[in-house]
């Protein structure tokens, strides 16, 4: 896969995710310019999970996503189609309960969990509604769904910097620091076809939550997404 379209083929964004398994984390790191830390701990943050939740941590990849909640002491799944992710996150965090799954067709019974949430996987997802429907299905009434997703920069002149940097700079780093470079530049288009902050916003209420709201971080390059399933 080379060119990013929002008419995406599952199996080979999963089989990409497998080929950049091995050094995903540290090549976020230098994407990132080290940002990447920032932006997890700011979904720790949002999300405030606590003792005694339930948190499913979709596109958790690794599980370095998961741990913060997890730490918190909640009961943390991590989630992703990725089989090559989760053999490395399993590696890692063999105590973790890893769990193959498809966004669209999760593989838990409604209103399991208290807080639903996916970093950098929703814009990899070829039924974005349809996902966002099930995290809603599958979350607690009351419960909490928080989207850290890539988004765009809201002043301009920095926003066509950023742009420069994705699509001139970060394919030559990635082929020094990735194991598979070329999915650096799929990635690198997807976030340039990603819709609007406004946009997801209001397709997360069309599926059903209430009370959405986003914030901006990094000057709007990415944008933590919130939202609260109705009472019962």
């Amino acid at each position: 896969m080379t060119r990013a379209t929002l008419d995406k083929k599952p199996h080979e964004v999963a089989a990409m995710f497998d080929d950049v398994a091995a050094k995903y984390d540290l090549t976020n790191d230098v994407l990132s310019l080290g940002q990447s830390r920032l932006w997890r701990r700011a979904v720790a943050q949002a999300i405030d999970a606590r003792p005694g939740e339930k948190v499913l941590d979709l596109a958790a990849g690794t599980g370095t996503s998961s741990l913060p909640f997890a730490d918190a002491g909640a009961y943390t799944v991590p989630c992703d189609f990725s089989t090559g992710m989760l053999a490395e996150g399993k590696r890692r965090l063999p105590w973790m309960p890893f769990v193959a799954g498809d966004a669209t067709k999760l593989p838990f019974a409604d209103g399991v969990f208290d807080a639903v949430t996916i970093s950098f996987g929703l814009r990899n997802v070829r039924d974005v509604d349809g996902a966002l429907k099930e995290m809603l299905r599958v979350t607690k009434p009351r419960g909490r769904v928080l989207i850290c997703e890539f988004s765009h920069a809201t002043w301009g002149p920095f926003r066509k910097v950023y742009e420069e940097y994705l699509m001139r700079a970060l394919p030559p780093v990635a082929r020094k620091v990735s194991s598979a470079p070329d999915a650096y530049v799929y990635l690198a288009e997807s976030i340039q076809e990603w819709p609007e902050q406004a946009e997801l916003a209001r397709r997360l209420q069309s599926a059903g939550w209430n009370h959405v709201a986003w914030r901006d971080l990094t000057g709007g390059i990415v944008a933590l997404h919130r939202g609260y399933k109705p009472a019962a």
